[in-house]
């Protein structure tokens, strides 16, 4: 794994109400990943990007939805989410410090 494919794991953090509460309560934080990342991957970029060391790696396949645009039937991508858990005493902050 070098560094140029651990920057392209992860796309971005999921900031949401269900983030925002299993990250205060479980240290754990919720990323959109790319669709053929894997577990160890996952783990060694957040290792990089944040300094933090992580406890375990969950990975759930996201179906796209089904949408209309009119008589045309469509669909969203499919997409990878990952939840991450922190080791005992590290943390990530995505809400810069106002």
């Amino acid at each position: 794994m070098n560094n140029e494919r651990l920057m392209k794991v992860l796309m971005s953090p999921i900031v949401s109400e269900k983030s925002a509460t299993i990250a205060d309560s479980a240290r754990q934080f919720a990323f959109k990943v790319s669709t053929d990342a894997s577990k160890p991957e996952i783990k060694a970029a957040v290792e990089l990007m944040f300094s933090v060391e992580v406890d375990s790696v969950r990975v759930i396949n996201m179906k796209g939805k089904q949408k209309r645009h009119g008589a045309v039937m469509g669909s969203r991508a499919d997409w990878r989410k990952a939840y991450v858990k922190l080791a005992e005493g590290h943390d990530i902050d995505f809400g810069g410090g106002a």
